[in-house]
C-alpha cells in the first residue's frame, strides 16, 4: 500500500476580531475550521473550493507561516505543530511552496542566483557556495531557463518565467511534498500549459507529493489523482478524482461540477444553480454550514453538523442528504441541445 506522507486532523485557523481601546476580542473569523485530510506518497491532491473557502490558510499553517489554532499535522508519523526550532528546521525543509504571484515572491533586490541558494545556506543542504551555485544552475536549466538567468533580477522576467523561477526555488532544499497554491491562476493562458505539464515532468523526476490549491476545476482535474472539496473552512467531499467529477454525492460538489464549461458549443449539461451567497466566516450556520444555500435541506439539517465519513470505501462525504444521481455527470460529452 502507498504510503501516507501527510495527514491532518481536525486543523483549524481562528482569526481574532478586535475591537474597542483594549482591544478585547469579539469573534473570530473561522477560515479553517475542522480540516481533515490525508495525503499519499508521490500522488497530487488536489484541494478545490470557492475564494474565501480556506484553502490557501490550510496550505500556510501545514508550513506553519501562520500558527494552527488547533489540530494536528502528522508529516510522516511525526505530529509537527509543536516542533521549534532546530527540530523544525530539520522538518521544515521537506516542504516547499510556489505561491500564487510570481510577482511578489521573489525579492525584487535579489538575484535569481540569491534566491536559489539562500535557501540551500540556511538549511546547510552543502557545505560550500561553489556547490549551491552549481545546484542552482541544475535547478535553473531543468525549470526550463539558462545559467546567464541566474544573474538577472526578477523584473528582466516574465511572468511565466518568473513562476518557473519560483517552482526551482522550491526545489533547492530537495523536498518530499510541495505545496502548489494556485501556481498558474495569473498567468496567460498560454503559459499555463506549460507550467502544468513542468509540474508533472518535475514530480515524476523527483518523486514529489503535491498538494494543489486551486478554485480552477479544470485544473484540477487534470493534475490530481484524489480531490477535496472546501466550503466556508471545512472538507465537504473527499475522494478519487473519478469519483469526484463523475459521480458527486455532495449537492455542493454537483453544483460546482455542473459549472463546468464544455469546450464544445453544441454540447451543454444541466446546470445547478445555488441560492443565496456564501455565508460569512464569522457567523457561520449552525448545523450543516452549507445548509442555507442547498436545495435539499431540512429542519434537521440546522441542529447537527454532519461529520465528514466515508459512505464507501476512499469516499468521505460530509452531508445528511444521500445524493444518488441517475446517471454519471457527462464531461468528455454531453446531450446535444434539442
Amino acid at each position: 500500500m502507498t504510503k501516507t506522507v501527510l495527514e491532518i486532523k481536525g486543523l483549524k485557523k481562528w482569526f481574532p476580531i478586535t475591537g474597542g481601546i483594549l482591544g478585547r476580542v469579539r469573534g473570530y473569523v473561522k477560515a479553517v475550521d475542522g480540516v481533515d485530510l490525508e495525503i499519499k506518497e508521490g500522488e497530487t491532491y488536489g484541494l478545490v473550493g470557492e475564494s474565501g473557502s480556506g484553502k490557501t490558510t490550510v496550505g500556510r499553517c501545514i508550513l506553519r507561516l501562520i500558527e494552527p489554532t488547533a489540530g494536528e499535522i502528522i508529516y510522516r508519523g511525526q505530529e509537527i505543530t509543536k516542533l521549534k526550532g532546530e527540530a523544525f528546521r530539520r522538518v521544515r525543509r521537506k516542504f516547499g511552496i510556489v505561491f500564487q504571484d510570481p510577482y511578489a515572491s521573489l525579492d525584487p533586490r535579489q538575484t535569481i542566483k540569491g534566491a536559489l541558494t539562500e535557501p540551500m545556506k540556511y538549511h546547510k543542504i552543502l557545505e560550500s557556495d561553489e556547490e549551491a551555485v552549481e545546484k542552482a544552475k541544475d535547478l535553473i536549466k531543468r525549470v526550463g531557463l539558462n545559467e546567464d538567468h541566474l544573474y538577472r533580477f526578477p523584473h528582466e522576467f516574465s511572468g511565466g518565467q518568473r513562476q518557473r523561477i519560483a517552482v526551482a526555488r522550491a526545489l533547492t532544499t530537495d523536498p518530499d511534498v510541495v505545496i502548489l497554491d494556485e501556481p498558474t491562476s495569473f498567468l496567460d493562458v498560454s503559459v499555463q500549459a506549460q507550467i502544468l505539464n513542468l509540474l508533472s515532468d518535475l514530480q515524476k523526476e523527483f518523486n514529489l507529493t503535491y498538494l494543489f490549491i486551486s478554485h480552477n476545476l479544470s485544473v484540477i482535474e487534470h493534475m490530481s489523482n484524489r480531490v477535496g472539496v472546501m466550503y466556508l473552512g471545512a472538507i465537504m467531499e473527499a475522494a478519487d478524482k473519478e469519483i469526484i467529477y463523475r459521480r458527486p454525492e455532495h449537492p455542493y460538489t454537483h453544483a460546482l461540477i455542473s459549472a463546468l464549461p464544455i469546450p464544445n458549443p453544441a454540447l451543454t449539461r444541466e446546470r445547478v444553480i445555488l441560492s443565496g451567497d456564501v455565508p460569512s466566516p464569522v457567523d457561520i450556520p449552525s448545523g450543516c454550514r452549507f445548509r442555507t444555500r442547498c436545495p435539499y435541506a431540512t429542519d434537521y439539517c440546522k441542529e447537527k453538523e454532519p461529520p465528514l465519513v466515508a459512505r464507501q470505501p476512499g469516499h468521505l462525504i460530509s452531508c445528511h442528504y444521500e445524493l444518488k444521481l441517475s446517471a454519471p455527470i457527462p464531461l468528455a460529452e454531453a446531450s446535444r441541445k434539442t
